[in-house]
């Protein structure tokens, strides 16, 4: 059986769609429930107070921050090799705003890594998330657009999930910014898988601040 996207440009058999959706799983054991990238400052400043601001917050981060860099590196990484390789996982490193922004890319693709090398026995070494996942959606034969569309989609549930610890969000509440953020996700996805490491920037400077200033904060739930 094949799911196909809308556009039919890229396709997932069953098998493959139930390999990504356990990776991307809250199951998996990446730890991504310890990071709130920045948002718990946002929250604690005032910032993010309710669900159409916790929208708006995240809108920006997959347009113009991390949501639409990490795509990139997610398509450049599915296609490279050895010293490239090597290379996209030292960029990614550098591009990280913050101490804990660059921690959380580490540490969540470091233990999806190794949790791959030990289920499937594949050649993938630590790196930020981005590109151990592009890497193994191209070890798993996985086509990068739906995998990308749907890493957006579990990044965004995450921090959802956080904004939920840190304020009044109710859950029917919650289930409808991820409704309204999912063509989004595809639609950035979509472009972004086409774009290369030269089309990488950010213009999500309040985003990148509040995770600065989240180092300092106390008390604190979140380790970003």
């Amino acid at each position: 059986m094949v799911m196909t996207t809308e556009r039919g440009a890229e396709a997932l058999t069953a098998t493959q769609l139930l390999m990504l959706t356990r990776w991307l799983s809250p199951a998996f054991p990446t730890g991504g429930f310890a990071w709130s990238h920045g948002l718990e400052q946002a929250v604690r400043d005032g910032v993010v107070q309710d669900a159409g601001s916790l929208e708006d917050w995240l809108s920006v981060l997959l347009r113009y921050g991390s949501g639409r860099t990490d795509v990139i590196l997610m398509a450049a990484a599915h296609g490279a090799d050895g010293e490239e390789l090597a290379a996209l996982a030292e960029l990614a490193r550098a591009l990280a705003p913050s101490r804990e922004r660059r921690a959380e890319a580490l540490g969540q693709g470091a233990a999806l890594a190794r949790t791959l090398r030990a289920v499937h026995g594949w050649d993938l070494p630590d790196m930020s998330l981005p590109v151990a996942l592009g890497r193994a959606a191209r070890l798993g034969g996985l086509p990068i657009e739906p995998v990308a569309a749907v890493a957006l989609q579990g990044f965004v549930t995450t921090l959802v999930q956080a904004a939920q610890r840190l304020m009044p969000l109710g859950q029917t509440a919650a289930q409808g910014v991820l409704l309204r953020l999912a063509p989004l996700c595809e639609a950035v996805a979509a472009e972004a898988v086409q774009l290369t490491t030269d089309d990488i920037g950010s213009a999500a400077f309040a985003i990148d601040i509040a995770s600065m200033r989240h180092e300092v904060l106390e008390p604190r739930i979140f380790r970003s």
